[in-house]
């Protein structure tokens, strides 16, 4: 169903979680994988857990200068998916306007860098991840609801400047990524029972998101689209 052999598949982000799950299943599929991140360190590590001669790219997408530098010499890809960022949480009194706008940088204008710079071959496709925090607000979390909905709003407009490749979104619900690393205890139980209460029961794996990313790469009538997939965590 997942026919990637030989497309060229650039992951930004591919070093941990969902980027990870998503240039796994692609290398599975037959696909050409490159990884790219910060960190050369967690580059090479996710590179051999992932196989099929996974080959990786140092990229910062806070950066103009770093992020045309890797362009310029990458070539041109079938398929990009941009999952990397790094955004702090915290509610809005307590959030140094420094560390929103630091937030936003990396998540939105780093996805914006990527899209603008990547070189995508016609009838390939840009998939950007989002969350389900864009619909379904949660105190203490409205710069998080902010930058995820303006990704989502940014699908539909390259979605049509960048035809004929297809711009998707996939918006993830309660995954389990390397992230709960730094969660305490009592927020991963949080989490967990908030799991236990949606549809599926269960928390969503990076390997759940890579089907839908794949599904993005692969459908040939698929773009504009926002794909919620989150266990049934919006239907609470």
């Amino acid at each position: 169903m997942f026919d990637l052999k030989d497309k060229r598949v650039l992951v930004v982000g591919g070093s941990s979680g969902i980027g990870e799950g998503a240039a796994k299943a692609a290398a599975e599929h037959g696909a050409k994988v490159l990884i790219a991140s910060r960190s050369d360190d967690k580059l090479r590590a996710a590179a051999a857990r992932i196989g099929h001669s996974c080959e990786m790219g140092v990229i910062d997408t806070r950066e103009d200068a770093s992020v045309d530098a890797f362009f310029a010499k990458a070539g041109t890809f079938d398929h990009v998916v941009m999952s990397a960022a790094q955004v702090t949480i915290a509610p809005v009194r307590t959030l140094s306007v420094a560390d929103a706008q630091a937030s936003m940088n990396s998540k939105f204008w780093g996805t914006y860098r990527v899209a603008r710079a990547a070189r995508i071959a016609d009838g390939g496709s840009l998939t950007l991840i989002s969350g389900a925090a864009a619909v379904r607000a949660t105190k203490g979390r409205a710069l998080q609801t902010a930058i995820n909905a303006a990704v989502e709003a940014l699908t539909k407009g390259l979605a049509l400047e960048f035809a004929p490749v297809r711009v998707n979104t996939v918006s993830p619900g309660l995954v389990e990524t390397p992230i709960w690393g730094n969660l305490d205890a009592a927020r991963i139980a949080q989490i967990q029972e908030m799991a236990r209460r949606t549809p599926t029961g269960r928390v969503g794996q990076p390997e759940d998101i890579a089907l839908q990313i794949l599904a993005c790469m692969t459908n040939p009538f698929m773009t504009g689209s926002v794909i919620y997939l989150d266990g049934g965590y919006l239907l609470q």
